[in-house]
């Protein structure tokens, strides 16, 4: 059984930081893609940043220079360092694995991410 599980939530204030991570289990994690995505009240889910199993890493135009995701391969594990926050980053964020082949895609449970001003 497939298990993503978020962590790393919480309040910042504007310009402060936190480190989101997520943990997996059941899956074998270098055949994944790893991402992360965000979905604000009244507003559909969107990707903020993936990295593939040897590093390789992508993010949306609002996050970039200030957002990092990173993967450690021996702890089944991906991370989201998030730096200068604003308040238009608060969601919830969903950790999300996509196999590299075939469709399988699973997601965590959400972690809440509030920058109050």
């Amino acid at each position: 059984q497939v298990q993503l599980v978020e962590s790393g939530g919480g309040l910042v204030q504007a310009g402060g930081s936190l480190r989101l991570s997520c943990a997996a289990s059941g899956l074998t994690f270098t055949s994944y893609v790893m991402g992360w995505f965000r979905q604000a009240p009244g507003k559909e889910r969107e990707f903020v940043a993936a990295i593939n199993w040897s590093g390789d890493t992508s993010y949306a135009d609002s996050v970039k220079g200030r957002f990092t995701i990173s993967r450690d391969n021996a702890k089944n594990t991906v991370y989201l360092q998030m730096n200068s926050l604003k308040p238009e980053d608060t969601a919830v964020y969903y950790c999300k694995a996509r196999a590299i082949r075939g469709a399988a895609d699973y997601w965590g449970q959400g972690t809440q991410v509030t920058v109050s001003t």
